[in-house]
């Protein structure tokens, strides 16, 4: 079964295992963006537009949930729904240190202090626990990330923020369709973001939401980060409009983008539905390799698989992730830690001693009196330290491709011996 001896060392690679076209538009949806680009129709300020109205409804039933603004990208809908939530100047935000930055650079933008708890160790999504450890008096926020499409335990983070009377944040921009006990996430907190750029499970060009429940939140992220004709949509509260002006940050998404989500849903949960057949029948096929372990998650809980992310087992290896990541890549499948290091341990996070270009968080940092040199997450550093993301764009029903994946996993398996070899012999020279 396979080459007998590893691609690394000469042998026959098993082959790259080619993944699905992604993102695809249908040819109804290019129709309507080309009929929109013919007609110079590319700018929508508000739900008057009908295709922003169309795309914000459809995709607030969607999520599930009351609200939906279309913006400009995934980090332009997280600052969104903390804007809408009034987190400013001071306030503590709890955050996730295993993440993308953006996940973190929406507090910072707020003028807020990001706080890091630990996350579960395997995968990487933030622990409740730590969570509540970490809270002080200056904490107004919970944010937590659905990290490669997993879903974060809301039901235990909602309630560690309703005990403290704390507002939660989902960023969702990997996990379009991700459920959580039951329910979509992004429908469980206060607000949420979620990124729609072209390489996220429901793909446009570059552009996002943001959700939430209570209309109030709507409005007073509408004041803060989209175009002034926000105010004429039915409904605007009287209150806020003393306050309205063009002093906004400029999140509002295209007409066009609008037109490609609308239609981009139409489809989502039959890709979806692929990726998560696909990851089960490679799961089979690995059943009993022991040099990578899959995350588990409770029943009621379903990935949504914008990448696959696995933790590799380095005592069973007995090589270093690094040569177990080359022996696969010569035998055609690229693996790759998504996530670097702790976020807290970020040179733009020193700022007693940055010496960079000048950052306008550096100064809310100091006045908050934060030491990031001194903050522990043991469980990301091993997360870090041990993961391994795949891209999953495998939506297609094609079982040889599964099949042929594994073989480049088992191929490097059944070789240990001679990759450890390998790998000593590299060291000495």
């Amino acid at each position: 079964m396979g080459a007998e001896q590893l691609a690394l060392l000469g042998g026959t690679p098993v082959g790259a295992v080619p993944q699905d076209p992604h993102p695809t538009f249908s040819d109804a949806c290019i129709q309507r963006v080309v009929d929109h680009l013919r007609g110079g129709r590319t700018v929508g300020l508000n739900k008057g537009t009908d295709v922003v109205r169309e795309c914000e409804e459809a995709v607030a039933a969607w999520q599930g949930v009351e609200e939906c603004m279309a913006v400009s990208s995934g980090h332009a809908a997280l600052h969104t729904a903390l804007m809408g939530l009034e987190i400013s100047t001071g306030d503590e935000v709890i955050c996730t240190p295993y993440s993308w930055g953006a996940s973190v650079s929406c507090v910072l933008h707020c003028g807020a202090v990001p706080v890091f708890a630990d996350v579960d160790v395997e995968t990487g999504l933030l622990d409740p626990a730590s969570v509540e450890a970490s809270i002080t008096p200056r904490t107004r926020a919970i944010l937590p990330v659905h990290l490669f499409g997993q879903p974060a335990n809301m039901t235990a983070l909602c309630a560690v923020a309703q005990k403290h009377g704390l507002v939660v944040v989902e960023d969702g921009s990997q996990a379009h369709g991700s459920i959580h006990a039951g329910r979509k996430v992004g429908s469980f907190g206060d607000a949420a973001g979620f990124s729609c750029m072209g390489g996220k499970l429901l793909a446009s060009s570059e552009a996002g939401y943001m959700l939430c429940h209570d209309k109030e939140v709507y409005w007073k992220a509408a004041l803060n980060t989209q175009h002034m004709g926000r105010c004429s949509e039915p409904g605007y509260p009287d209150a806020l409009r003393p306050f309205v002006d063009s002093l906004v940050y400029t999140y509002r998404a295209s007409q066009l983008d609008a037109v490609m989500l609308t239609e981009q849903l139409r489809k989502i949960d039959v890709e979806n539905a692929g990726r998560r057949r696909n990851v089960a029948l490679f799961k089979r096929h690995l059943e009993g390799l022991g040099s990578i372990a899959f995350p588990r998650f409770p029943a009621g809980d379903d990935p949504a698989y914008h990448m696959l992310s696995v933790n590799f087992v380095p005592e069973h290896a007995g090589v270093t992730r690094a040569t177990y990541m080359q022996a696969l890549s010569a035998e055609g499948v690229g693996t790759w830690p998504y996530v670097p290091s702790p976020i807290p341990h970020w040179t733009r996070f020193r700022w007693q001693d940055y010496a960079g270009p000048r950052i306008f968080w550096t100064d809310q940092l100091r006045a908050s009196g934060i030491d990031y040199a001194s903050v522990e997450v043991p469980n990301c550093v091993t997360k870090v330290a041990r993961s391994l993301e795949m891209g999953w764009n495998y939506v297609a029903d094609e079982p040889a491709r599964m099949e042929r994946l594994a073989e480049a996993f088992w191929n490097v398996e059944r070789n240990l011996p001679a990759l450890r070899e390998w790998e000593r012999k590299e060291v000495l020279v």
